[in-house]
């Protein structure tokens, strides 16, 4: 997985629905955004590492 998984995700043709921002653990944010593509959902979840560089990257089907 790339280190812009949003951009990826535009890039391969999903349109940006909804964008929600939570504080996770008060020190990260977990950014939530629902996504789009010929009749499909997905929430693409992201958020940065616990240790180390880079991000955790969750796709979920809806």
């Amino acid at each position: 997985m790339s280190d812009k998984p949003l951009s990826d995700a535009v890039a391969a043709g999903w349109e940006i629905v909804s964008y929600s921002a939570t504080d996770y653990s008060g020190e990260t944010y977990q950014h939530n955004i629902l996504l789009r593509r010929q009749g499909q959902h997905r929430i693409l979840n992201i958020r940065k590492k616990m240790l180390g560089d880079g991000v955790v990257v969750t796709n979920l089907e809806v």
